[in-house]
């Protein structure tokens, strides 16, 4: 049976609750695989797995309860190693740079930021700093709403504005938070997000990180920011490969 990889802690990383369960029906055993100084949270792996709301929050919840108690290199759902062995190789091929990693991250949690715009907001306010726009807006009004092609050009250019800001904002949030931070990811553009960026927070700072939040929804009130966390810091691990040089695991190579 193949081996289902959580993520990576040191071998002094404190002891695990024992009723703890994993991906699968019914619920893998957690297990604990040891290589030096570094340790592997891991269970059976599911025959055919796949990303179920029911697995990916036993994910979630492996990976919440160990970085609870200390750091942890998260994995991807859905990685794993064709054995125990396998597993044991990676650690010891790998030792130094996870070694590394782990350092470089305890301590540090990370918080999800997505910021959208509030659509009644955000064209007020691209009302108020376009003088083109009012002027356009006020000549429709007075001609009793406009002919068909002068509402179109006024939709096109409001349209415009809007898309010319969301970069803007984005980049408004990403300084408003990065003061706060150890680190900041920006994480791909999503469907109706215009800011998704991820940031490495000391976790005894986290209280700033969150008060650094408020005021940026205060300065910018025409934005809806939406904040997940504390979570591991899955945008910083910089894993690399999940298996020996010359081996192959058949699933994704690790966390980014």
């Amino acid at each position: 049976m193949s081996t289902y990889v959580y993520g990576i802690v040191s071998a002094s990383h404190p002891a695990l609750p024992e009723d703890l369960s994993g991906v699968g029906d019914p619920p893998r055993e957690i297990r604990v695989l040891k290589a030096g100084e570094l340790a592997a949270i891991v269970s059976d792996a599911p025959e055919s797995l796949r990303p179920k709301r029911r697995d990916l929050l036993a994910h979630q919840n492996v990976l919440a309860e160990v970085g609870a108690a200390g750091c942890v290199l998260p994995m991807r759902f859905g990685n794993a190693a064709p054995d125990d062995d396998a597993v044991v190789a990676v650690l010891d091929e790998r030792a130094e740079h996870y070694g590394e990693r782990l350092r470089e991250l305890d301590g540090k949690v990370e918080y999800n930021v997505k910021g959208s715009h509030v659509e009644e907001a955000v064209l007020r306010r691209v009302m108020s700093e376009n003088a083109e726009l009012r002027s356009l807006a006020e000549a429709n009004r007075k001609a009793g709403g406009g002919s068909y092609d002068d509402k179109i050009r006024l939709g096109e250019l409001v349209a415009a504005a809007v898309q010319a800001r969301e970069a803007e904002d984005a980049a408004a949030v990403v300084r408003a938070l990065e003061p706060a931070a150890a680190a900041v990811s920006e994480g791909p553009q999503s469907t109706g997000w215009l800011v998704n960026a991820s940031f490495l927070v000391v976790r005894d700072r986290a209280e700033r990180f969150l008060a650094a939040v408020e005021q940026a929804r205060e300065d910018l009130p025409h934005l809806e920011l939406r904040v997940n966390g504390p979570l591991p810091p899955y945008s910083f691990v910089e894993l690399g490969p999940a298996e020996p040089a010359g081996t192959a695991t058949g699933a994704d190579a690790g966390a980014e």
